[in-house]
């Protein structure tokens, strides 16, 4: 028996399926094989249309079918991990009445700075644990006010992973956390956040039904079934957007706990059991996959790095190098600090931990006689490394504790000069696990039944590769960081 994982992005849907009884993953699919694309009408606008998101669910199922002749009811539970902060909206028929405004469309973000000083910061920190800023709710608020006849059809809105559960099902439905991404939980009265639809002027009607994150949500109708090959009445046991549950797919659910992904961007995703939030302009807080009202909270601190690995990127395509680890190995030629050469790696557009400054890239302290292309690789990954670190200083201001970082096998973490770097910095282990969203959306159809240590079992018999330790020899890590600190202060306050 398996259960099936549904990741979807908005480069592309991704789709795992896991032996229930082992948790192992059995595979993992993607569709289309090459890039999504978005409708971009005007600079800083992104959308798509959700009903491609259907069609690539529906195909990279029946590859997992034929390939691994699994039948429909072989598949006994479902999971489902999604882009966050985006905007379906469905007429009474169920009918998409617009594309999907997605998590990087910027149209809504003076919606949502009006919003914050008109409802206030302490109103907005204390019970939104955030700006309403570029979020789903401000999004909606950007369709009424500029698309009044469509919105005036409107019967629900959705998040992404929403709408791919009610296209199984027939069933609208969301969840407390995915509410809270969309700055639509209230967490001081444990409901959703009137105070912010009432200064949008939305009506409530139009939230769906709330489910838990874990247990029966829905099941797949006739329909759903027809099209996506499984069979009628199968559960959705689960749903979550893809921060929060790339954090479930490391094992992260408790205070201490932090996942961290380093790919084009970085992510830092701390587990807290804190409601306080200092730096709410800065860092996000959204309801984690294992928030009750009830018990103990669990809020996920997210904090982006928009500059990250693009920086290393960009040095693959520019220096005469065929791979990066090529470029790895020419860093590891150089010792700690680079020999002094520094790079500034904010060149991806505004950065929020940096309160929306546009800092850009920088390489400093660069000697033309002394200094060559494996510096630059060193300097890079440092950066880079020092951008992390600084991000998590921020987060530790904002009251999180730190027992364990655990990231995904991505390029930056594979570097051993990148992760020791991080560890030795922040002064605790990395450890390194080699699994994706859609294999812990999986893995999380079996969390209906409250398991959460075998859920660990599972992550680390089938995904654990090493851990980093900080190095022994700290005191040139720390000479480094300081000299990059002072650096992007500097640029910082010109």
């Amino acid at each position: 028996m398996y259960y099936l994982g549904l990741d979807i992005g908005s480069s592309s849907i991704k789709v795992a399926l896991v032996a229930v009884a082992t948790g192992k993953s059995i595979d993992v699919v993607q569709e289309p094989e090459t890039e999504m694309g978005m409708i971009a009408l005007k600079n800083g606008w992104a959308e798509q249309d959700p009903e491609r998101w259907w069609k690539h669910v529906c195909r990279a199922i029946a590859r997992l079918q034929k390939v691994h002749q699994v039948k429909a009811n072989e598949i006994t539970g479902i999971g489902i991990s999604y882009q966050m902060h985006g905007l379906v909206v469905v007429d009474s028929e169920g009918v998409v009445l617009r594309p999907s405004i997605i998590w990087c469309d910027s149209r809504a973000v003076s919606i949502g700075d009006e919003a914050f000083e008109a409802i206030g910061p302490e109103q907005c920190s204390t019970r939104l644990l955030n700006s309403p800023a570029n979020f789903t709710a401000s999004k909606l608020k950007w369709v009424k006010d500029n698309e009044p006849e469509l919105y005036a059809k409107i019967h629900k809105f959705m998040l992404p992973g929403d709408y791919i559960a009610y296209k199984l099902s027939g069933t609208i439905n969301t969840t407390i956390s995915g509410l809270s991404e969309g700055m639509l939980w209230d967490f001081e009265k444990g409901s959703v956040a009137q105070l912010l639809l009432d200064h949008y002027g939305i009506d409530a009607t139009l939230v769906p039904d709330i489910v838990p994150t874990f247990g029966k949500q829905s099941t797949v109708n006739a329909t759903g079934a027809s099209e996506s090959g499984l069979s009628e009445g199968t559960a959705i046991f689960y749903r979550a957007g893809d921060q929060p549950n790339n954090a479930l797919s490391l094992n992260v659910f408790q205070p201490g706990e932090v996942a961290a992904t380093g790919g084009t961007s970085g992510v830092v995703y701390a587990v807290t059991d804190s409601l306080s939030s200092k730096e709410s302009a800065r860092v996000n807080n959204f309801a984690h996959v294992n928030y009750t009202q009830n018990g103990a909270p669990r809020i996920g601190k997210l904090l982006c790095i928009n500059g990250a690995g693009i920086q290393y990127r960009w040095l693959l395509n520019n220096l005469s190098v065929g791979s990066y680890k090529e470029m790895n190995d020419l860093a590891d030629t150089v010792p700690i600090g680079s020999d002094g050469v520094c790079m500034i790696p904010f060149g991806n557009g505004a950065e929020r931990m940096l309160n929306n400054r546009e800092v850009g890239s920088h390489v400093l302290h660069m000697n033309l006689n002394n200094h060559n292309k494996a510096h630059l690789c060193r300097a890079a990954l440092e950066g880079i490394a020092f951008s992390f670190v600084y991000g998590m200083e921020i987060m530790k201001s904002d009251g999180i504790t730190v027992n364990v970082m655990r990231v995904g096998n991505d390029n930056l973490f594979r570097s051993e000069i990148f992760a020791i770097t991080v560890a030795t910095l922040i002064g605790y282990e990395i450890e390194l696990y080699n699994t994706t969203g859609a294999i812990g959306a999986a893995r999380a159809a079996g969390l209906h039944q409250g398991d959460f240590d075998k859920f660990g079992e599972y992550v680390m018999n089938n995904d654990y590769i090493t851990t980093f330790a900080p190095s022994e020899t700290q005191q040139p890590y720390r000479e480094a960081y300081a000299l990059w600190k002072n650096e992007l202060t500097t640029i910082i306050n010109k």
